[in-house]
């Protein structure tokens, strides 16, 4: 849950003024809620992102952050310092300045995309812990598991258009499981942006990993993702809950319909 920068004991403030000088200016992320503290802070020495944690589960994405940064090389923001003090975990990270990409049919960010993907396909989870599929997803299938170092939330806010290429931000909630799951996630994002669920999976069928995937298992996850996001929608009045919950009952919709076809 996000809090202001206020909630920073004074001794975590002035230690990371040691690394930006003078802090001038401190402005909050516009986007996303699980980080406490998740700001750019302008110091007379530079610009950082910062994000602080102080308790269980925001500590523990954090360091999952800073592991998968390590792992997966030069798509996340690269981790400038960290150091924790006072019952706070603190990482300052390169500020990526850009705009979100267009991932509506023919946009030529859907091949900056495709690079991305391809990496990420390709990076196994270091040894350690990860969310698995279950904890992360609420919902799990034995085909589900695997050795991959998935991100489970690339969407276009979490992605950033530089003059060197795509890069990816926010990876709090990483986890290790087959490589189809990351690219089975991105089909309600790409339906949002105005595909239609036939060409999302068409635009999927490049990769390797999805058409290892079997008709039933992809029916099913659909299925459970959408059951999923119904139930948090009737819980939640959030516009983007109500969103995904269109996009991935579409979705499944779209599966159901082409099985009872065959």
């Amino acid at each position: 849950m996000r809090r202001e920068w206020a909630a920073l004991p004074e001794t975590v403030v002035t230690e990371i003024a040691e690394r930006v000088g003078e802090i001038i200016d401190v402005r909050p992320a516009p986007t996303g809620n699980h980080a406490e503290i998740a700001s750019t802070v302008v110091g007379t020495s530079g610009t950082v992102f910062v994000k602080a944690a102080s308790t269980g589960l925001s500590v523990q994405t954090l360091r999952y952050e800073l592991r998968a940064t390590r792992a997966v090389g030069w798509f996340p923001p690269a981790v400038l310092w960290h150091f924790k003090r006072d019952g706070w975990l603190v990482v300052g990270a390169e500020l990526l300045d850009g705009p979100h990409p267009d991932l509506s049919p023919g946009s030529p960010d859907l091949d900056l995309l495709r690079v991305v993907l391809k990496a990420l396909q390709d990076t196994p989870a270091p040894p350690g812990t990860w969310f698995t599929p279950a904890g992360r997803l609420g919902f799990a299938l034995p085909e589900m598991q695997g050795r991959t170092l998935v991100h489970s939330d690339i969407n276009p806010t979490n992605l950033i258009l530089t003059p060197t290429g795509m890069r990816v931000v926010d990876w709090a909630w990483t986890t290790q499981a087959a490589a189809w799951v990351e690219l089975a996630l991105l089909v309600q994002w790409l339906i949002g942006s105005g595909h239609s669920p036939s060409e999302a999976e068409e635009w999927l069928a490049q990769f390797p990993a999805w058409a290892s995937v079997g008709h039933e298992t992809l029916d099913a996850f659909a299925a459970m993702n959408a059951a999923k996001w119904k139930v948090k929608a009737e819980q939640s009045e959030d516009v983007w809950v109500h969103d995904l919950a269109a996009w991935t009952g579409e979705w499944a919709q779209h599966r159901s319909f082409q099985t009872r076809k065959s």
